[in-house]
């Protein structure tokens, strides 16, 4: 069989001596893959490398041997990930293999030996080293970048190119990445931004992963080749025709079912839908325990109905732990948990949580207290959990696979609607399936229910083309640090090397393409147009104002008409014969109602001499309408019934009333008294190539000239718009921040940042800007620390719902510096639309209660108490998370006023006081 590149690239190397690589390698309990063979290869050699492998592949152990390299040469290592939890979970990893005192952990939250060899942090940690120049960068040899295919994120993405673009050069790169299909081209990005860079791209997976499909309590195969959808080399999958034939008959038999009210139709008895049953979860999970294929994790895509889901299981009974399990899983929720206060584990859930960990069933999603998630990952790595209910979180790089992952729908709510799950997200959440070392294969079960197309699953199943799209924007932080490190010319230049620019300008290539297509095309149109008596395509530029001028004369004098005739509509009365002119209701009519709404709008009812009935409006009247005469109508008219129209059809005809012969249009509005239009006229006539006996040949030439340089004009400003938007975007940026004296322009034309741009500099968050203002403005100042949390969480907290009731907020100086802090981001919003840059998020106030009464001392069961009967029902996992960011924000908020300034102590006060109980014990 033929090898992969990563092979070849790796036997081609084999004989180069690789001394650190051999070190690595013999403290392996495996062997390297052809793919993480030749990275490593690559490395050693000086290169930066960007590797891109199916989840589980390895890709970690790449990154793993950059540690190896930077401790052996006396050089430093950070190794960053999007996610504090997989900050947390590789820290562990590398203590355990190079001790505590060689490793730290950065992630905001928490400080662990920061002036270690090899850090630990997330990416945003060190965005802000760079920005900051801190010391740590000092002596850094090897950056290694876990799930760098979070650049595509569209809220956090930037901070990773922010990352590769201002790295030093000497750095060495080592980029991780999720199989994408644009690999080569994020490669060469790279190399353009960082110098050499190998591509490393292997979609073999080692575990084979086989599809399914769980019918009733039946699986069955998707694929008739089952398990080959793995190999991107095999032969087109072909769904199984049985499988498509069952389910299209079990969707009929649905579609048909008929409502009763049981067997025997007893009176009372609730009625009831007869037809498919999709399984219980607690079926799927027993079928999949028979089938010996747990550990399995089944995506929910709902916070409630993961916990639901082991409800479920716990009430019926399901166990999946032996007693000596039970009671390793009691220590080690001990371990994670015992420094959660006494009194508020019954608020937490804590003993029904730990009922379902005893029985082997978990929930895992971002609502959950950071120590039950800890607890849950560990215990399911540990083959203590077997059964996990999770978000599609989870799949975002938490080492947690399984022998089997589960769907139990395609549809997902993305935060605005309920869409389709994409094939990146359908193979990015069946990659956890298939533990490398441990299963010999992975299975992905699809739940069927009706209307679900296996042919569609298989699609899902099937699709390799994962683009990787840059989210670059830049920010104010961005543009204040930016002018401040480099100027503002070298930070356009920066922008311009951003990936989002590197794609946007490759797009251009193809339109240019086109365009001088087009203009080879365009010359030869207007060869075959030529004409010897003049210039011809000045006489077709005559031709096209003359029929633009007749069009406009046209449409106008067809408004006017319609408006002519609604005047006249709006003078009739009940009674009024009128004359319909065209179609099947012309003749003689007679209005019952002039239906005059209170818009304006005209539409008169009448009856007609052949006994119709209906509304007329004004574009029925190529002309104003007149009254011919009157009939007088009865008391009641009743229009609707058939005798009603005979009798009032009679009336109408026995007045003796003729209609008028019906007008004609006038096709051309006003053009036969338009000066211009006459004009225009003149000149055409006068052209010498008017009298060319092949002028309607040119013309035909003429028009296609037109309609392609027309065209090709369009596409001239498509590519205006793309090259240096980002560059275009940054001076609209630098241009409010000007007008707000955060930046001011020099002798030199350069930008200055200002005593208010430094301060904006250390405000890290979606409203940077507002935070800033805020503080520039004084509005926060006069606060107590409980009043401070809670006004800067508005501009922190997002509330899922949009549609939720009116959030309650303290009142007195709570409530007016939070209108205050409203009207700073209105005024900051209409110079955002002026400037045209994206514009702040308007601060949202549902966390301020629950914030408020947590900082001045209350339980937590008060607080989710008060959050609930306001009705903003909070977890007490979103509670402890939103603490956590408004802990972030008041501690840049003291960094940035100054600690020991009376306002800075104010805002160490209000952290310490968010920062205690379960939120403190949550801090990991």
């Amino acid at each position: 069989m033929a090898s992969s590149p990563a092979e070849a690239y790796a036997a081609a190397k084999s004989r180069v001596a690789r001394p650190r690589l051999t070190e690595f390698v013999a403290g392996l309990s495996f062997e390297l893959d052809g793919f993480q063979r030749a990275a490593c290869d690559a490395l050693e050699d000086g290169h930066g490398v960007l590797v891109c492998a199916p989840t589980g592949a390895g890709k970690t152990v790449v990154g793993e041997f950059a540690v190896h390299l930077a401790l052996a040469q006396g050089l430093k290592c950070f190794y960053t990930t999007p996610i504090k939890a997989l900050s947390n979970q590789k820290y562990a990893d590398l203590v355990a293999r190079h001790g505590e005192s060689a490793v730290g952990l950065l992630t905001g939250d928490t400080s662990v030996n920061g002036d270690a060899q090899v850090v630990v942090m997330t990416t945003e940690v060190l965005r802000n080293m760079i920005y900051a120049g801190s010391r740590h960068l000092d002596q850094l040899g090897y950056v290694v970048m876990d799930e760098v295919h979070y650049l595509a994120d569209r809220f956090r993405g930037a901070v990773w190119e922010e990352v590769i673009l201002q790295l030093p050069e000497h750095v060495a790169l080592v980029s991780l990445s999720a199989t994408v299909s644009n690999a080569e081209e994020f490669g060469d990005w790279l190399v353009t931004v960082r110098g050499d860079t190998t591509v490393v791209v292997d979609e073999h997976r080692p575990v084979p992963l086989w599809q399914h499909m769980m019918v009733g309590n039946r699986l069955l195969d998707l694929f008739v080749q089952s398990g080959a959808a793995d190999d991107p080399t095999a032969a087109e999958l072909r769904v199984d025709p049985d499988l498509v034939r069952q389910t299209r008959e079990l969707d009929r038999q649905s579609s048909t079912a008929v409502w009763d009210r049981g067997r025997r139709g007893r009176q009372g008895s609730a009625p009831r839908r007869v037809g498919f049953r999709p399984p219980s979860r607690v079926t799927v999970i027993d079928r999949l325990d028979r089938d010996g294929l747990l550990p399995a994790i089944t995506f929910v895509f709902s916070r409630n109905g993961c916990d639901a889901a082991v409800g479920q299981c716990v009430r019926s009974g399901l166990r999946l732990t032996t007693d000596d399990e039970v009671a390793e899983i009691r220590r080690i929720v001990e371990k994670h948990t015992g420094d959660l206060p006494q009194g508020d584990l019954g608020v937490l859930g804590y003993w029904e949580w730990r009922e379902g960990l005893e029985r082997g069933i978990a929930a895992h999603h971002a609502g959950l207290l950071p120590a039950f998630k800890e607890t849950v990952e560990e215990l399911f790595v540990r083959g203590l959990v077997r059964c996990v209910f999770a978000t599609e979180t989870l799949a975002l790089g938490i080492n947690m696979p399984a022998r089997t992952v589960v769907l139990e729908r395609l549809v997902k709510y993305n935060g605005e609607a309920h869409v389709e799950l994409t094939p990146g997200e359908y193979t990015q959440l069946t990659g956890r399936a298939g533990r490398r070392g441990i299963d010999v294969e992975g299975h992905a079960v699809v739940v069927w229910q009706p209307g679900v197309d296996p042919e569609r699953v298989g699609g899902l199943a099937s699709t390799r083309t994962y683009p990787l799209r840059s989210s670059f924007r830049p920010g104010y932080n961005m543009a204040v640090n930016l002018l401040a490190r480099l100027g503002a010319q070298r930070s356009r230049e920066l922008l311009e090397m951003s990936f989002g620019q590197f794609q946007a300008d490759r797009s251009v290539v193809g339109m240019a393409r086109r365009i001088e297509r087009n203009e080879e095309t365009l010359a030869g149109y207007a060869s075959s147009m030529e004409c010897h008596l003049g210039d011809f395509a000045e006489y077709a530029a005559l031709r096209r104002k003359v029929s633009d001028r007749e069009k406009a004369l046209s449409r106008q004098g067809v408004a006017d008409r319609r408006t002519a005739a609604a005047e006249s509509l709006r003078a009739l009365r009940p009674g009024d014969v009128i004359a319909v002119p065209g179609g099947k209701r012309s003749g003689l009519a007679v209005v019952i109602d002039p239906g005059v709404d209170d818009d304006g709008d005209v539409r008169p009812l009448v009856v007609s001499e052949d006994r119709w009935s209906g509304r007329l409006s004004a574009a029925d009247f190529p002309t104003p309408v007149e009254a011919l005469g009157r009939v007088k109508l009865p008391r009641h008219v009743d229009h609707r019934s058939p005798r009603g129209r005979r009798d009032l059809a009679s009336s109408l005809r026995n007045t003796g009333i003729q209609a008028p012969p019906p007008q004609r249009r006038r096709g051309r509005g006003n053009a036969h008294d338009d000066p211009e239009l006459a004009t225009l006229r003149r000149a055409l006539r006068a052209h010498p190539c008017h009298g060319c006996a092949d002028r309607e040949a040119h013309a035909r030439w003429g028009e296609r000239y037109h309609r392609l340089d027309r065209d090709t004009e369009q596409l001239r400003q498509k590519v205006r718009a793309t090259t240096h938007s980002l560059a275009r975007q940054f001076d609209r940026i630098r241009a409010l921040l000007d007008e707000r004296g955060y930046v001011r322009a020099d002798a030199d034309g350069e930008n200055a940042v200002t005593e208010h741009g430094e301060r904006l500099a250390r405000l890290w968050g979606e409203s940077d800007l507002l935070a800033a203002e805020c503080l520039r403005h004084g509005v926060w100042e006069r606060l107590t620390a409980p009043e401070l949390a809670a006004v800067v969480s508005a501009l922190v907290y997002e509330s899922r719902r949009d549609n939720g009731p009116v959030p309650r907020v303290p009142a007195g100086a709570v409530s007016e510096a939070l209108a205050d802090t409203v009207r700073l981001w209105a005024d900051l919003e209409s110079d955002e639309r002026r400037h045209r840059i994206d514009r702040t998020r308007e601060p949202d106030l549902g966390f301020a209660w629950p914030v408020h009464r947590w900082a001045r001392g209350e339980s937590l069961a008060q607080v989710l108490a008060a959050a609930e009967q306001n009705g903003h029902e909070l977890s007490a996992g979103d509670f402890v998370r939103w603490c956590r960011q408004v802990l972030d924000l008041l501690d840049q908020i003291a960094g940035v006023v100054g600690r020991s300034t009376s306002f800075g102590r104010v805002a160490v006060e209000a952290a310490a006081a968010v920062r205690r109980g379960v939120v403190a014990a949550g801090v990991a």
